[in-house]
């Protein structure tokens, strides 16, 4: 990690203050809110998703040493049964079919292989579960694209590895799952992804 990936990684939660309060808030709120069941949150990074589970058990796994630190102290006084564990999305440590739902929230951008993740968390989602994602994405205009494509080397390295320019929704349909809804925010570069897993 370079110190610059360092330094967002420390003062993330600084950082992405003034964005998570006026916009993600409540878009993770809905998104959280329809989790049912046995929950494994996907990259839990510092457990900003915590506060909005209800009536779930839910286990969060967190590759990142000082995400995780931060992840334990807030499970520690959310009102939900949140077990933090360190973990990767690409191997994920458990059987076939446990979860009801699986979440992931800005991640899919940062992982070396979304792929394999994706096929991991489809891996680890019972038959007919629930997988909820909140991502940025590819924009379908060329020329934001574009400017994605140019700016993701330098953004990878100043934010520890994040690509602007995934096209996650693609990546999804190609492993199979069933989209069930999409909604865009902040002019479509960023979405929630509703998906049913169909074993």
């Amino acid at each position: 990690m370079n110190r610059w990936s360092k330094g967002f990684v420390q003062y993330y939660d600084r950082l992405m203050g003034p964005l998570e309060q006026k916009r993600f808030r409540r878009i993770r709120a809905e998104l959280v809110g329809k989790a049912s069941g046995n929950v494994l949150e996907v990259g839990c990074g510092t457990g900003i998703n915590f506060d909005f589970y209800k009536n779930v058990r839910v286990t969060a796994i967190e590759p990142n040493p000082i995400f995780r630190k931060i992840a334990l102290e807030r499970a520690s006084s959310t009102l939900a049964e949140v077990h933090v564990i360190e973990g990767n999305a690409e191997q994920l440590p458990f059987t076939n079919h446990t979860f009801d739902t699986v979440i992931g929230t800005l991640i899919l951008c940062t992982i070396p292989d979304p792929v394999q993740a994706i096929r991991e968390m489809k891996r680890v989602c019972k038959p007919a579960g629930t997988l909820l994602l909140f991502e940025h994405v590819r924009h379908k205009n060329i020329m934001l694209a574009t400017l994605q494509d140019v700016m993701t080397p330098i953004w990878k390295k100043v934010c520890d590895g994040c690509h602007l320019n995934r096209d996650t929704i693609e990546l999804i349909r190609e492993e199979g799952f069933e989209i069930v809804e999409v909604k865009t925010y902040l002019s479509s570069i960023f979405v929630t992804i509703e998906i049913r897993n169909r074993g």
